[in-house]
């Protein structure tokens, strides 16, 4: 079974939701993306999404553009990220996808992509700008190598077109919870819950809810109609404001503790 749907699987016989960790690879420099991912895994965290950096990340807030920045700078490529996860998967079984533009994959090409991550121990990518009309070749090799391919789906996401997303995704489906970029916000949107509505609607997969969630009580107000909640420039801030620090895996498992600690539920 894919790593995927067995934390999933797990998450409901446990009643309770899934922290889903996002990371940018190589920052703050690629020896350090092994530990740090550990230590999220050491607070809870249940699936992580380890994003590949990208120099024209139009869907990313300042923190994680700078984080990009960063791990470009110290030389990080696909073909290391990989490496990354080679090295996680001689110590951890958590699930993981890879996080990226299209871009990037589209140059390290669809077929060799899938067939390394499979082989480094990837469960799956998402490609964020990747039209799903477009992704056959994409989708093929994914499929090819059982690797699930998610998709985002946005507030203004029209429900037939909601339907080809969840249909084309495997694994779960990656709600955005406001329209923008990622990053931070005081509150949850008033929308959030109403695109779970839509989505339950036309999927039986699990939906995960992401962009702008960085709070415990973000978690605690999502907790009963997510499966998962995807928290990602509130982990990269920790990395930018510690970047020499000695102790900066374990300010990055203590917030991990601290969101997944508001995702219990009880159904």
């Amino acid at each position: 079974m894919n790593r995927i749907d067995a934390t999933f699987a797990r998450l409901k016989q446990q009643q309770t939701r899934g922290l889903i960790a996002y990371i940018t690879a190589g920052d703050p420099s690629p020896d350090r993306t092994v530990e740090l991912i550990l230590a999220l895994e050491a607070g809870g965290a249940d699936l992580i999404e380890l994003g590949v950096p990208f120099s024209d990340p139009i869907a990313d807030g300042p923190v994680i553009q700078k984080a990009g920045e960063r791990a470009l700078r110290a030389g990080t490529t696909v073909a290391k990220i990989l490496d990354m996860i080679r090295e996680l998967r001689r110590s951890s079984e958590i699930a993981l996808i890879v996080f990226s533009y299209l871009n990037p994959i589209l140059r390290y090409g669809f077929e060799r992509f899938a067939k390394d991550a499979a082989q480094a121990g990837a469960d799956g990518a998402l490609l964020t700008d990747l039209n799903v009309e477009e992704a056959g070749p994409y989708l093929e090799q994914m499929r090819k190598y059982s690797l699930h391919p998610v998709f985002l789906v946005s507030q203004t996401t029209p429900p037939d077109r909601l339907r080809v997303l969840s249909q084309s995704s495997a694994g779960f489906v990656y709600l955005v919870s406001r329209a923008g970029v990622t990053g931070e916000r005081d509150r949850v949107s008033d929308q959030a819950v109403r695109l779970i509505e839509k989505a339950r609607r036309v999927t039986d997969l699990p939906l995960a809810v992401g962009f702008g969630l960085s709070r415990p009580e973000h978690m605690r107000a999502l907790a009963p109609y997510a499966d998962g909640v995807v928290v990602g420039s509130a982990f990269m801030r920790v990395v930018e404001q510690n970047l020499q620090a000695p102790d900066l895996a374990d300010k990055m498992r203590d917030l991990a503790a601290a969101l997944k600690a508001g995702l219990k539920v009880s159904e």
